[in-house]
């Protein structure tokens, strides 16, 4: 089932979800690289300002795409690992970590490659939505949002094209509301709800993020 055309389509379907809610000094939080194009939309529909959070999902050994864990940029950077998931899997003691450091390292990489600079809006006060194209086993999201809830928001929303029923009711107690199209009950993967989920290179992100594409806002 093919509910959108891409992850710009899916954009612009969250933009009139959201429209109509009231916000106060909103700063939308995109998650790379696939959470890019959708947050762009939302910010070309509503103007709302845009910036990058890092989050780099630490994934199951020959199934990356199920993450085991999660950790966000930062000084310190803070993480989220599944303890169930981990001891299930019997990996060597010190796989979590090795991991942990080399995703530490990408989003070194990545943010140098993104432009450089860490965020400039003051997230305090503010109404946060955080963006991505779509959860599985949503612990990427839950590191965004715990430490989202460190910045002292006024308000956490997150806004997602779509997700499992599961996964939507976890994250629920994270927010102060939550935003997701469609809940299939029989959910297989976020790509399948995609006619168009090609994996996005850095030029894209690069692209999207470019200061006369984007609302500036602080």
């Amino acid at each position: 089932m093919n509910a959108f055309d891409d992850r710009r389509h899916a954009g612009k379907a969250l933009a009139e979800a959201l429209r109509e809610r009231p916000m106060h000094e909103p700063l939308l939080l995109a998650l790379p690289r696939g959470g890019v194009p959708v947050a762009y939309e939302i910010s070309l529909a509503l103007q709302y300002p845009l910036e990058l959070m890092l989050v780099r999902k630490i994934g199951a050994p020959g199934h990356e795409e199920y993450a085991v864990g999660a950790v966000v940029e930062g000084d310190p950077p803070r993480w989220v690992k599944d303890e169930d998931l981990l001891r299930q899997l019997r990996l060597a003691p010190d796989w979590f970590e090795r991991r942990l450091a080399e995703q530490l390292r990408e989003i070194e990489r990545r943010r140098a490659r993104y432009g450089g600079q860490q965020p400039l809006a003051s997230r305090r006060g503010r109404d946060l939505i955080l963006v991505d194209d779509g959860l599985a086993t949503g612990n990427s999201v839950r590191a965004a949002l715990q430490a989202l809830r460190e910045d002292d928001p006024r308000r956490i929303i997150l806004a997602v094209p779509v997700g499992p029923p599961a996964t939507v009711e976890k994250l629920r107690p994270l927010v102060d509301e939550l935003v997701c199209l469609l809940t299939p009950e029989d959910f297989h993967s976020v790509g399948h709800y995609y006619r168009d989920f090609h994996q996005l290179d850095d030029q894209e992100v690069v692209d999207l993020l470019r200061p006369s594409r984007t609302p500036s806002g602080a």
